[in-house]
């Protein structure tokens, strides 16, 4: 059977993966960009304490994904949880990185003549620096998302959602019928997740920058 006729036979259980695969990178990001956000707002007056959760975010990167993914089970079992945990992990570091810098990049200028204005520092926060580090912010995102939707098929190791399971299971039957096309399809699927993510991405960002900042 060729590859094209093996997807069109298991359109239907693609499809399923490719939606579950989408929601768990969707999840873990969006975890991710609450934490790393907040994290960079709270420390933002305590230098030794930022540098310490970049260094401890960057740092998680270099665990390799299995072995993160069997760390979880003791603590989470199988399935999601431990999926979705694992890849808000990786997912912290980029953004926090680029919230961390977007904030610090944000011209003093335009801060001071909001201070100016009468503007308290919570408004100054919400209403100027981070529409201003935004741009900064949402390339971090996007750079995670696309790290995620890699990693998420080493969740099919801990029973977790998405293509990782196709992957899995062709390479586990290499060999037997269709199984080098089943392992390809989950590869192909995933590439394809990753290539829609970006472009979503390159979207939210036209319609979300402060039109001053667009390139």
């Amino acid at each position: 059977m060729s590859f094209l006729d093996y997807v069109s036979e298991n359109s239907t259980r693609i499809s399923f993966l490719f939606l579950q695969h989408v929601q768990v990178v969707l999840i873990s990001v969006g975890l991710a960009t609450v934490v790393s956000i907040l994290l960079a707002m709270v420390t933002e007056r305590l230098p030794k304490t930022r540098k310490a959760a970049l260094s401890i975010t960057g740092t998680i990167l270099t665990i390799p994904s299995f072995a993160l993914f069997g760390l979880m089970i003791p603590l989470f079992g199988l399935g999601v949880a431990p999926t979705v945990l694992a890849l808000t992990v990786y997912a912290v570091f980029p953004i926090l990185r680029n919230a961390v810098t977007g904030l610090e990049t944000v011209d003093a200028s335009v801060v001071d003549a909001a201070r100016g204005m009468g503007m308290a520092s919570r408004q100054r926060l919400w209403r100027i620096r981070l529409p201003l580090a935004w741009p900064v912010i949402l390339n971090g995102i996007r750079v995670a998302t696309i790290m995620v939707v890699a990693i998420a098929a080493i969740g099919a190791a801990v029973r977790g959602p998405g293509l990782g399971e196709l992957i899995f299971r062709g390479l586990s039957r290499m060999g037997a019928a269709n199984a080098l096309n089943e392992a390809l399809a989950g590869v192909v699927a995933i590439v394809v997740v990753a290539a829609v993510m970006d472009v979503l991405f390159l979207i939210i960002g036209r319609v979300t920058t402060p039109r001053g900042l667009h390139a």
